[in-house]
């Protein structure tokens, strides 16, 4: 009879330590005020949110899932992953009570994309370029790969943000053909630890930065960041709208209200609240 499967069956997956996590992230003054972990769940986003709901959860929560079996991104897409082969987690803000209007509350998720990114190219030495408006990307093979994504949903007592990246997905593993992983892009390291506490720091960063600055993207340079990492600006793209049909032409900015514009080929420009993109190649 063979084992149960158990949280230390496969060496190359290691688990993530509270205990640890807790000690280098909760801190008297910072944004992070607890930290639990699961070992399994559906999504840390609805979880995260109904805690709120029932006040079992403030904000500067963060809940971190081993394995998510229905986690949700835009559109109502789902997905799941391989136990410890990537990070999932959510955290629980208040920007409106941290001093920002609710019209800003939009880049909130582009914030999270910057301060993802920047975690990355810091902790796991691989370039991470944004797709308007939250996913991650990196070059496998030559090519753009999803790494992950990220989703803002409103919920009692502010907002849940929810971040999944691909760590050590091998190519077996994939979801879809476009997605990609830290490892197969090449990352010298897959310890989740500093990832994961690099991510948290970078994200109390820029958060303060943009609360401190009232939400504006400008003053807090998070609209300038946003653009200077963004693979999605200066490219061909096709937007498929939530309500159908669809637009076509280049990417050109994200305006002050995180939308991306596209000019088209007639020389109308349109500003995109919603959309999902797809880069189109040079022709």
């Amino acid at each position: 009879m063979s084992p149960t499967p158990s949280r230390w069956s496969d060496l190359d997956r290691p688990p993530l330590s509270a205990t640890a996590l807790r000690a280098a992230l909760v801190r008297p003054g910072g944004l992070w005020t607890r930290l639990d972990i699961t070992d399994t769940t559906g999504s840390t986003n609805a979880d995260l949110a109904e805690a709120a709901r029932t006040g079992a959860a403030a904000p500067g929560t963060v809940l971190v899932a081993e394995a998510q079996t229905g986690g949700r991104g835009r559109l109502g897409r789902s997905w799941d992953a391989p136990p410890r082969s990537g990070l999932f987690l959510s955290v629980l803000l208040d920007p409106e009570a941290d001093g920002v209007p609710v019209e800003r509350l939009t880049w909130l998720p582009l914030l999270a994309g910057v301060a993802t990114a920047t975690a990355l190219a810091r902790a796991a030495g691989v370039d991470t370029a944004l797709k308007w408006p939250n996913d991650l990307l990196v070059r496998v093979g030559g090519e753009d790969r999803k790494l992950g994504g990220i989703l803002a949903e409103r919920a009692d007592g502010g907002v849940v943000l929810g971040i999944g990246l691909n760590v050590s997905l091998r190519a077996d593993e994939l979801p879809v053909p476009t997605a990609g992983s830290l490892a197969l892009a090449g990352a010298p390291t897959v310890d989740r630890d500093p990832l994961l506490r690099a991510v948290l720091r970078s994200l109390a960063q820029w958060y303060g930065q943009w609360t401190a600055a009232g939400g504006d993207p400008a003053a807090g340079s998070l609209q300038s960041a946003y653009a200077a990492g963004c693979a999605t600006l200066g490219r061909r793209v096709r937007a498929e709208l939530p309500g159908g049909g669809e637009l076509s032409g280049e990417a050109v900015a994200v305006d002050g209200d995180g939308r991306l514009v596209i000019a088209t080929a007639e020389g109308t420009r349109h500003e995109i609240a919603a959309a999902d993109i797809v880069h189109l190649r040079a022709t």
